[in-house]
């Protein structure tokens, strides 16, 4: 039988650590969220490599380098209300919901699944699982202090940034081919001014890609 906890120590000491990620609430986390009962069972062999797992559509679940640099970056406080995009079966939401007030989970119906089930398991009280398109978010619940995108993006909807509080922060891989560079945005006097974080690579979220300019 393979022991994941092992897995999960090992996933930390060789991929999370050595990328300069030493904040103890995303160290603790990723120790602690179980993250092969989030993954497809025909994958849970693959859940602590270093590596994207593909979920199918377009969508992956994002390398723990990429998540853990994203929150390390973002530097999530313990009141803060968080909008986690492209959530999937809610790992990263369970992730942020150990270092945040609340998460409002975000994906389409079909990709939620069994996730308030998994979420319940772990005891992620704080969690909120909201139905919708990527590209429409949850203003219901906003505005945000942070938002999270589990995922690429060549093109960023401006009713997403509409959705983060002044003073907030957003963590965005944008890709350019096979490229890509996460940046953290920070939202002040409502303008979005952009930093460069550090790079990864992961698929374009479907909605999210470089619409096309028409030439008449």
């Amino acid at each position: 039988m393979a022991d994941f906890a092992a897995r999960r120590s090992t996933m930390v000491d060789t991929q999370v650590r050595p990328s300069d990620v030493t904040k103890f609430p995303i160290i603790d986390a990723m120790l602690t969220v179980p993250r092969e009962i989030f993954v497809p069972s025909e994958k849970r062999e693959m859940a602590y490599l270093g590596e994207n797992i593909d979920l199918g559509g377009g969508r992956v679940l994002l390398e723990p380098r990429t998540l853990a640099k994203m929150l390390d970056v973002l530097d999530i406080q313990g009141d803060e209300l968080v909008m986690d995009l492209g959530c999937a079966q809610g790992y990263s939401a369970a992730v942020i919901a150990r270092m945040a007030e609340a998460v409002i989970a975000v994906d389409e119906p079909e990709r939620l699944g069994s996730a308030q089930d998994l979420i319940g398991q772990i005891n992620a009280d704080n969690v909120v699982l909201h139905e919708a398109a990527l590209t429409e978010g949850a203003a219901e619940h906003g505005p945000y202090d942070v938002i999270v995108i589990e995922g690429g993006v060549a093109q960023l909807p401006d009713a997403l940034l509409d959705q983060l509080k002044d003073g907030g922060r957003i963590a965005c891989l944008f890709m350019e081919g096979a490229l890509g560079v996460v940046r953290v945005g920070y939202k002040i006097d409502g303008h979005v001014s952009w930093r460069f974080a550090f790079n990864a690579s992961a698929p374009v979220l479907p909605g999210f890609e470089k619409q096309q300019a028409f030439a008449l």
